[in-house]
């Protein structure tokens, strides 16, 4: 293919290939030429023009199929346009020639119409360059049309529409005789044809003037015509082309001279009139009624009804949706016209009744859903509120006529029925779209919605009471706020109109769709409505029998409210429960005999009322299984179960019935029949196995001798096909926009489609998706349904002998029908069977034996050879399962042959097609028979099949068929890819256009080999590839179709191929084209397209975003879509697609493709993110009523001013996004969000506006998130405070995430604060709304988050601006101080709890942060202190603040402590087991009714962690001390202090004491933090387990609470192990930490417990000798500790767990391992470092909670691990500090080393002997062979002498250890390392001066000449640098410190020694000024040592100066050089007293 590649055509390589290979090879050719013309240049072009038309117009002889010949036209086109044209007219005689030959053979067809095509093209492109050439060129083509087969006029219409194109108004001399030709084409035989001359007119009428003035009725006549028998593509051209013409003359300006005198302006009342005629009265014209039409026996057909709706859509949406606003009362008031009396013929049945009302509302809903913007749409839904008012005064008017005349003006009454059922629905699906925005609306008293929707609820006629009904449910579900306030306002008008039958059947309608509502309200209902509800159903039924008049319409009502109720879930309806089933067993008779004695007994109208009744009860059960299935208990089962026999006998009886009373009872007993079959189908079938015959009996019955003549394929089948396998049967079952009006051409004549009153128990079920009214169909038809399903629920439960009979009985029946009557028949029964196959094969059941299977097999057979398309189509699936059920592959090759034998003898085309797609169901079951030979045979056939060009469904079933095999076989088919590609190929370039199933079908196969190809696409060997360019080349021939569905295929392919091999598919053309077709007409192209977007931008957004923007700017003029990607991008596109777009799966795609650009490219284009989202959010802002920043104080208007600038500057710019809807908007929210979150994993600098503006001014273009934060406030600001309740909560999350993100950051400009303050009054502004009374308690809750947010980020530091967020929290409180009994009673109860819950969380999050604030602030204030006096002023002032934070919250913390309290205790018993349900208090806790248990308790796991914790501080603040338990209680509605809960009140004591109520409350947060350490999910947020060890650390940090846990072993071991697990089960270093605080506190605990009881015993025993004292502590006289008892034990695990995660080589059994190498050193990260010094601090404690015995005991283990983390982790640091592990070893050590039970003498001698062996261990860490240099020397010797200061003489005085220690110390002194030797002479310092000579003396003797050796040495080198300096100092201080201990006959050598090395490091005046600093320091530090020293020995002093004069001499010129830089000194500061303050402070700070 590469040969292929050239500017000519390679003719040596084209002609070595065979027939096939040459198309393809052209193919690819062409397609090469059509991307290389225009990028060459002209002079190359020219250079190769002539040879290159050659080779073009001699293709044109070839007879090319249908995409080569478009190519060749193209190329021929572009090539003239680029270069010259002169040989252009023999190009032109040339193809008209062709057009001309009389040769008709179908040979030179495609010669004929490949130069049509090519002349369409070149005058498209040429135009008018082409001079009039074209009068003779479209003469020639109209004359070839005469006579042309379909094919021919179909490319000839097509190319007259290029002509016309490229002439423009050229062409006006042509256009009649265009115009007579498109004529008659748009009525033509061919679909294809009809559609091509459509779009030839539409590009006509573009310069025909006549066809929009003088010609407008018969074009519009011409256009009803072409709709009769029409197909989906036709409707949808035809009527664009209607609507666009219509739309043409109403705005036609037209005043040339020559057509004024015959031109008139068209109102729009006439083009109403013209589109009217054709959907009331069809194409047979305006004036000539046929004779039928005077008989009025003929009405309008379907199709020309649905094409006039599609048109009067196109009309609307071209006129624009201002245009539609401005004439919308005119457009409405004609639209409802249709429905109305005016026209009676188009209402006469009930069927077109429904027809016409489905097609009214689908253009409101295309128009009004669609166009409009929401502030549109609220106008809207006021116009038809005002239509249903005039309505409903006729009504009233006819109902209070009382006099004789009445009948008269009744038939207005129903005539207005219709209008008012399109009116209300579409006022529902508005107010459902709007969502709460509508809200306005509703409060809208001039408008009076819920008034007039209640008022027609009484409407005499049934549809428009369930309509009305259903309108308030969708009020409902836009506005949960309403559903109480409805529910009582429906139930209270029900009880008072008892006895008015309207009344009774309207408003129970509209309760029950109330109550259905409930489940899409997330707020709910209050509980107690349910009660209410329930009295009022028994009410009704009980009442019935009252009075006959209305004794039918109570009975339904009241089953239909329990039925309606049962929706509620069981929370709701066990409390009723006895009470239903106590009217369920009523209401059939108990024993047969009854029945018997009911039958003789009733008249017709009784029986009516008892199967009404009857039903009614059914569907209350079947609602009460399918809803309450968690009820459904053995017992309740059983109590169910009585009455179904009886139920089960009627059934049987009713046929009898029927003949006794006729024909009045024959809905009622369909309806019964079929509510009977809905509940059994739902129920278990064990339940009523002793019916099954019965039931069988009927159902076959049902089956074979249906009521209803009606064939009902299209809605039984479906389901029972595969949905793949349903593409074969057209569009009219797939899904298209215009599903809604299509159906019902689907269900053929007879029936319209479902409706609302056909059924009025759907009026509370969920809608099927997509619908949005249910739509029942008729009883006669439902109850077919409803049979096929529970034949095939039983069915699969009947003996295996049983099922033959059946079987026989249904194939006798099909037999002896006859004509429609059989097909009927089969049709019901194939899917019975079908059905039970499906069950059987769901429960791996076995079918039967042989007979069984025979019967079977014959049932399905004929239906495969049925002459219903989806009949076959269902019958092969059923071939297929019947093979799966059986699963023996002997009887699936039978299977196969048969299909075999019949394909290769049969020639009709009815069974060819179904046994083809039978060969490929096969496989989808049994995933590929697995013979080889098999397989091969059905490719053959399929083969030979799919090359049928006779009979093109032929083609497509076979290639469907093929693509599932190919799909199905898995490897097995690799033999056969190549050859199946070239077969699809080879199809693909010559089957013609018009046959789109074929091609669709090809693409089905073609994607199938792709996929089987899979990932081998990306190989490079020859084959590969040359099998990717004909995948490639495929998909391109694909792209070019003109059908959308087959371009929907091509993008899938492409997609695949993607995916396998992305470098081979070209991305910029792929995008290209998904962006031409992002807005197509068809919703499976769109969806296509957005799936393939999802898939481009996971890897490539960027790429696919700059190709987009790149193609619109190049835009050729072919490209204008819908959408502005100039402006805003391929992302902004989306975003107006996801706002206009309807279908729901769509809009996901599109919302996930958003979120996958925006993580990928959000940080890089930020503005460009933000303004999107902006520019969406702020396009409605005009829209919001954003006066809700009230400026009632003073002192805030200043600040208010922000607010009111985030909402002014919507001024009136071009918005590239008009209106969006509010889910757009919370989109949009949500993005800001993501991007926020895509920031924050960026970098730091987004949130540092000082490195931001640094690094903006580097490079202008980087950008951050900081700079843009005023953006995002406004957005969140907008957001929050807008009318719709979804998007008040995105913004409020938005403004919690921007609260916690930003609040940190500094304000540059003014030091000391932060960015965000400058933002307070908007921050205020967004969250006061949310706490006006009537916002909904979920926003509420949001808000409260967001406010303690903002107060405890310390944003704002002023507490009066401060104040106004908090009276908010302030306000919340005091209702919930109110208390349960003042909640409105508006949402159920568990919202209040929400609500409650979410104040008291925030409230504890404020109280938290003051507590922390002011700890922090007094550990400032104590270090503060310590540094200084001085600094107390400036504390003062820092701590204000903090202490004014927890003022404001001091003031409300009387109130607080006891909710929070009484919220832990309801926390507490909601989180008790399910066993203890019994315990829990009857009337429900403080915060939670009982009923709403289960509702309730997500919002308490919610926020208890920070209420625990808040309420631990408050105890600890109070230090336990209880205060007066009635204080602050007195507001509350009962007092909810916790001793108040759980207790009976007999047994409550009158007062408890205060130690009772202490010990309950430290059990209350114990308990719950146990309870949730214990076990928490592994989901849980990190908050809430550090919460809650928090509070345990606050517990324990006061004396109360740890006496109660030091004196309970048992308790404290118990939470140790909590504990030691959740150490063990988190990661987090943050938990660790904290659960490591905690034992902490436990071990102390339990050291004071052991303190206090030796500390009694020993009071106690006072003057006993001190052997008898008992022993306290772990270990007792023995040592042991028992593992899961001991405290001991326990610690010790955990502290072992965490030191060994973090040190693996502390493990003995890891360091035997070769992997772990002792000697190499670990840094630890700074959290490890952090826990091992958390575990090495509680480990040094232990020993003090053990006896002696048992401190024995565990010394060893703890001295190993402290020692081992001392050798782990000793290594030298840069800076010459010790690492924290190794600080924290030594400082344990040395806890460990001084603790009493080393002295104590039980263990004295243990002690010893253990700490000699640790001594010996650390001394053999420097042994170690392969000394690593960076190991740390000083660690060791600091560790050396820890043990020679803190342990007993003994220990290291023994000689072997104490020559041992100084040799190491020796070792250490020669140091070269300056910070070493220091470190030496420290450690030194503090051994030489130890109190013990024994101890100190071998030291000195040892090291001290070595000391005083060096600093002699010293007086010849001076210092270099600090260190030096500080070693020399250092070394000083030993000698100094080694004189003051010397004996005193020794004392005078020493200073001898040390005098003369002092006065050598004096400089005299000359050297002191050229000095370094460190020789200038060194000399100043001898000074004033010499001067301590010369008065402390003064008598060697003197003796010395006297023996040695030069010392003398140096000394005095010293000493006076340093008296008169004193002077100085003095004179400077008496200048500038001012200044010592300030100097002292900052030394001070050294």
């Amino acid at each position: 293919m590469e040969l292929a590649h050239s500017l000519l055509l390679n003719e040596d390589a084209y002609n070595q290939l065979g027939e096939f290979q040459k198309a393809e090879f052209i193919f690819e050719w062409l397609q090469f030429l059509e991307k290389l013309l225009p990028v060459t240049s002209r002079a190359d072009i020219r250079e190769n023009q002539k040879k290159l038309v050659e080779q073009l117009t001699s293709l044109l002889n070839n007879s090319p199929g249908p995409p080569t010949r478009r190519l060749v036209a193209k190329n021929l086109a572009v090539l003239y346009s680029t270069g010259d044209t002169f040989s252009v007219y023999q190009t032109i005689d040339k193809c008209n020639e062709l057009i001309r030959s009389k040769d008709d053979s179908p040979s030179y067809l495609p010669t004929k119409l490949a130069a049509v095509v090519c002349l369409g093209y070149l005058y498209k492109k040429l135009g008018r360059i082409l001079g009039n050439s074209f009068t003779d060129t479209v003469g020639n083509v109209l004359k070839a049309m005469k006579n042309a087969e379909s094919q021919g006029r179909y490319e000839i219409m097509l190319s007259l529409q290029n002509i016309l194109n490229g002439l423009g108004a050229a062409a006006i001399p042509c256009h009649r005789d265009i115009y007579k030709a498109a004529r008659s084409c748009l009525t033509d035989r061919s679909m294809a044809v009809r559609c091509a001359a459509a779009k030839c007119l539409l590009e006509l009428q573009n310069e025909a003037v006549f066809m929009w003035s003088t010609d407008l009725d018969s074009v519009v006549t011409l256009c009803f015509k072409s709709f009769e028998s029409s197909n989906y593509d036709v409707r949808l051209a035809v009527s664009k082309l209607l609507g666009t013409v219509l739309a043409r003359a109403l705005t036609s300006k037209q005043t040339t001279a020559s057509t004024r005198h015959n031109f008139r302006r068209i109102s729009l009342e006439e083009v109403m009139e013209l589109l009217g005629t054709g959907f009331l009265r069809g194409s047979c014209g305006f004036l000539r009624a046929s004779g039928d039409m005077l008989k009025g026996t003929s009405s309008v057909s379907r199709d020309v009804r649905v094409g006039v709706t599609q048109a009067y859509v196109v009309f609307v949406s071209t006129l624009g949706a201002q245009w539609l606003e401005r004439n919308f009362s005119a457009f409405l008031s004609h639209i409802l016209d249709l429905v109305s009396q005016s026209h009676p013929k188009a209402i006469q049945s009930q069927m077109d009744a429904i027809g016409c009302r489905r097609c009214v509302s689908f253009i409101l809903r295309a128009t009004v859903g669609g166009l409009l913007g929401e502030k549109a749409q609220i106008a809207a839904a006021k116009e038809i509120c005002q239509a249903i008012w005039k309505l409903k005064k006729v009504v009233d008017a006819a109902m209070s006529e009382s006099n004789l005349e009445t009948r008269i003006s009744t038939t207005d009454v129903t005539a207005s029925q219709h209008v008012l059922v399109c009116a209300l629905q579409e006022l529902g699906s508005l107010i459902h779209g709007l969502g709460t925005t509508a809200a306005p609306l509703l409060q809208d008293s001039s408008t009076g919605v819920l008034e007039a929707v209640i008022s027609v609820i009484i409407h005499p006629s049934i549809s428009v009471r369930l309509t009305a009904a259903w309108c308030l449910r969708c009020i409902a579900v836009a506005l949960p706020s309403y559903v109480s306030l409805l529910l009582d306002r429906c139930i209270e008008r029900l009880s008072a109109l008892k006895s008015s039958p309207e009344a009774v059947t309207g408003y129970s309608f509209a309760v029950a769709a109330l109550l259905g509502a409930v489940k899409h309200s997330p707020l709910g209902i209050p509980h107690g409505k349910g009660k209410v509800i329930m009295t009022v159903a028994e009410d009704l039924l009980c009442s019935a029998s009252q009075n006959s008049r209305i004794s039918l319409q109570r009975t339904q009502a009241g089953w239909l409210l329990i039925a309606a109720l049962m929706t509620l879930g069981p929370a709701v309806v066990q409390h009723h429960l006895p009470r239903m089933l106590l009217l369920w067993k009523c209401i059939f008779p108990s024993s047969p005999k009854d029945l018997e004695t009911e039958k003789t007994r009733g008249d017709s109208f009784t029986w009516q009322v008892t199967l009404e009744g009857r039903a009614g009860a059914l569907c209350a059960i079947k609602s009460f299984v399918s809803h309450c299935a968690g009820l459904l208990t053995d017992e309740v089962v059983q109590r169910l179960l009585p009455p179904l026999p009886s139920a089960v006998d009627l059934l049987t009886q009713l046929s009898s019935i029927y003949k006794s009373y006729g024909n009045s009872l024959k809905t009622s007993s369909t309806v019964y029949r079929h509510k009977l079959y809905e509940l059994l189908a739902v129920l278990p079938p064990k339940t009523y196995e002793g019916s099954f015959c019965a039931v069988l009996k009927e159902l076959v019955a049902d089956l074979t001798v249906p009521d209803s003549q009606i064939d009902a394929s299209t809605f039984l089948l479906p389901p029972l096909c595969h949905e793949n396998d349903l593409l074969l049967l057209g569009p009219l079952l797939q899904e298209t926009d215009h599903r809604f009006i299509e159906e019902q051409l689907l269900l053929g004549n007879s029936i319209a489609g479902g409706s609302l009153e056909y059924d009025p128990y759907s009026i509370y079920e969920k809608v099927a998706k997509g619908d949005s009214v249910p739509k029942p169909l008729p009883p006669v038809l439902s109850v077919i349904s409803a049979a096929t399903r529970l034949f095939g629920v039983m069915f699969s439960h009947v003996a295996e002998s049983h099922r033959l009979q059946v079987l026989e009985q249904l194939l006798n029946s099909i037999k002896q029908t006859k004509g429609s009557r059989q097909q009927i028949v089969q049709l019901n029964v194939v899917s019975a069977f079908s059905t039970f196959l499906k069950h059987l094969a769901n429960c791996k059941g076995s079918l039967g034996p042989e007979e069984v299977r025979r019967s079977a097999l014959t049932l399905v057979m004929s239906a495969l050879e049925s002459n219903n398309p989806l009949l076959r189509c269902a019958a092969a699936e059923c071939l297929a399962r019947l093979a799966q059920v059986v699963s023996d592959s002997a009887f699936t090759a039978g299977l196969a042959q048969v299909s075999f034998d019949k394909l290769k003898s049969a020639r009709d085309v009815v069974s060819r097609t179904g046994h083809s797609l039978a060969l490929g169901c096969l496989y989808r079951y049994l995933g590929g028979i697995g013979s080889i030979q098999h397989l091969n045979a059905c490719v053959g056939i399929l083969y030979t099949l799919s090359q049928d060009s006779t009979s093109p469904d032929v083609q497509a079933w076979a290639l469907h068929s093929l693509s599932l095999i190919v799909d199905l076989a898995g490897p097995l088919y690799n033999v056969h890819v190549e050859p199946t590609l070239s077969l699809v190929l080879m199809l693909l370039l010559t089957v013609p256009p018009a046959y789109a199933e074929v091609h669709q079908s090809l693409g089905r196969c073609l994607n199938a080999l792709i996929t089987t190809l899979g990932p081998e696409l990306q190989g490079s060997s020859t084959t590969v590839s040359a099998l990717r360019t004909s995948c490639l080349l495929g998909c391109a021939v694909m792209q070019d179709n003109p059908d959308c569905l087959v371009q929907a295929q091509a993008i899938s392919c492409l997609q695949q191929l993607h995916m396998f091999a992305p470098r081979h598919v070209n991305l910029s053309s792929l995008v290209s084209c998904l962006c031409v077709n992002l807005c197509s007409s068809y919703l499976l192209l769109r969806r296509a397209v957005v799936a393939c977007l999802r898939q481009l931008v996971q890897r490539e957004a960027a790429e696919v975003s700059e190709y987009a923007v790149a193609l619109v700017k190049e835009s050729r003029e072919d490209f204008t879509p819908d959408v502005n990607i100039r402006e805003i991008g391929l992302e902004g596109a989306l975003l107006g697609l996801l706002d206009k777009e309807l279908d729901q799966r769509l809009c996901q795609d599109i919302k996930e493709t958003l979120t996958h650009m925006l993580t990928s490219m959000a940080v890089e284009k930020l503005s460009f993110w933000l303004k999107l989202c902006k520019d969406v959010l702020a396009a409605s802002a005009d829209f919001n009523t954003v006066a809700s920043v009230d400026t009632t104080q003073e002192e805030e208007t200043a600040k208010v001013d922000d607010a009111s600038v985030l909402t002014s500057d919507s001024d009136e710019r071009f918005h590239p996004f008009s209106n969006p809807r509010w889910s757009t908007r919370v989109f949009a929210a949500e993005c800001v969000c993501k991007i926020v979150s895509q920031c924050e994993n960026a970098g730091s600098a987004h949130f540092d506006i000082t490195l931001a503006q640094e690094r903006k001014q580097r490079d202008s273009r980087d950008d951050f998130l900081v700079l843009h934060l005023a953006d995002l406030i406004r957005m969140a600001f907008m957001a929050a405070t807008d009318h719709s309740d979804q998007l008040r909560l995105s913004g409020l999350q938005t403004l919690l995430i921007v609260v916690r993100k930003f609040a940190a950051v500094p304000e540059p400009e003014f030091p000391g604060h932060v960015i965000l303050e400058q933002y307070q009054a908007n921050v205020g502004a967004a969250l006061r709304p949310a706490f006006a009374p009537e916002t909904p308690p979920d926003v509420t809750a949001k808000a409260c988050q967001v406010c303690s947010a903002w107060i405890a980020s310390g944003v704002v530091s002023d507490l009066n601006d401060l104040r106004r967020v908090h009276q908010l929290l302030v306000s919340s409180l005091v209702k919930v101080q109110a208390g349960k009994e003042a909640q409105s009673q508006q949402y159920n109860e568990s919202t209040s709890t929400m609500e409650i819950l979410a104040v008291l969380k925030a409230w504890a999050e404020v109280y938290i942060v003051a507590v922390e604030k002011q700890k922090n602030q007094s550990d400032a204030h104590n270090h503060c202190l310590k540094i200084a006096n001085s600094a107390e002023e400036s504390y003062g002032e820092v701590t204000s603040s903090a202490s004014g934070l927890l003022d404001l919250v001091q003031a409300d913390l009387g109130t607080l402590s006891k909710l929070w309290l009484a919220a832990l205790q309801d926390f507490a018993l909601l989180t008790l087991p399910s066993e203890y349900a019994s315990q829990l208090p009857a009337e429900g806790g403080t915060f939670y009714t009982a009923e709403t248990i289960e509702n309730a308790r997500p919002h308490y796991y919610n926020s208890w962690a920070l209420i625990l914790y808040a309420t631990a501080l408050w105890l600890t603040s109070t230090g336990f001390i209880v205060v007066d338990p009635d204080e602050g209680v007195t507001n509350l509605s009962r007092p909810v202090t916790p001793t108040t809960m759980c207790q009976d009140s007999s047994t409550r004591p009158l007062v408890k004491s205060p130690e009772d109520v202490n010990t309950d409350r430290f059990h209350l947060i114990l308990g719950i933090s146990v309870e949730f350490l214990c076990s928490p999910r592994s989901d849980e947020a990190m908050e809430n387990i550090i919460a809650c060890l928090r509070a345990l650390q606050a517990l324990f940090e006061v004396p109360w609470p740890r006496s109660k846990i030091g004196g309970d072993q048992e308790l404290s071991v118990e939470l140790l192990n909590v504990l030691h697990r959740l150490i063990l089960t988190r990661e987090s270093p943050d938990i660790q930490l904290a659960a490591l605080e905690v034992v902490r506190l436990i071990l102390f605990a339990a050291q004071e417990h052991v303190k206090e009881k030796r500390r009694s015993a020993e009071v106690d025993d006072g003057a006993a000798e001190k052997e008898t004292l008992p022993e306290f502590g772990e270990g007792k006289d023995t040592g042991g500790l028992v593992p899961g008892k001991s405290l001991v034990f326990a610690t010790l695990e955990l502290c072992v767990c965490i030191l060994v995660r973090q040190l693996p080589q502390l493990n003995p059994k890891l360091t035997c391992s070769p992997a772990v190498q002792s000697g190499k050193h670990l840094l630890l990260s700074e959290d490890g470092s952090r826990l091992v010094a958390a575990a090495l601090v509680i480990l040094s404690d232990v020993p003090a909670i053990c006896s002696p015995e048992g401190s024995v005991s565990v010394l060893p283990t703890i001295l190993y691990l402290i020692i081992g983390v001392l050798k782990e982790t000793a290594v030298k640091l840069r800076d010459g500090q010790l690492p924290l592990t190794v600080a924290a070893s030594l400082q344990a050590l040395k806890g460990l080393l001084s603790s009493p039970m080393a002295r104590a003498e039980k263990s004295r001698t243990a002690w010893t002997d253990l700490l000699r062996s640790a001594l010996v261990t650390v001394l053999n860490c420097w042994d170690q062979d392969g000394l690593l240099q960076e190991f740390d020397e000083v660690s060791l010797l600091t560790a050396i002498t820890v043990f020679v200061m803190s342990t007993s003489p003994e220990v290291t005085t023994v000689e072997c250890l104490q020559k041992r220690c100084i040799e190491k110390f020796k070792i250490t002194l020669d140091s070269k390392d300056p910070l070493v030797q220091c470190k030496c002479y420290q450690l030194l310092h503090s051994i030489f001066q130890h109190p013990n000579k024994t101890v100190s003396y071998p030291y000195i003797h040892a090291l001290a000449p070595s000391i005083v050796g060096k600093l002699q040495e010293t007086e010849k080198v001076k210092p270099e640098n600090a260190a030096e300096l500080q070693v020399i100092q250092e070394g000083i201080k030993v000698v100094t410190a080694l004189t003051a201990t010397a004996e005193e006959e020794h004392r005078a050598h020493l200073v001898a020694c040390l005098l003369p090395i002092l006065i050598s490091f004096l400089l005299d005046e000359n050297t002191l000024v050229s000095a370094t600093n460190w020789a200038k320091n060194l000399h100043e530090f001898a000074l004033q040592n010499l001067m301590q020293i010369g008065p402390q020995y003064s008598s060697v002093f003197k003796k010395l100066m006297a023996s040695s004069p030069t010392m003398k001499a140096r000394l005095e010129s010293a000493v006076k050089g340093n008296q008169e830089s004193i002077k100085v000194k003095t004179a400077k500061h008496a200048k500038n007293p001012g200044k010592t303050s300030s100097i002292q402070l900052k030394t001070n700070f050294l």
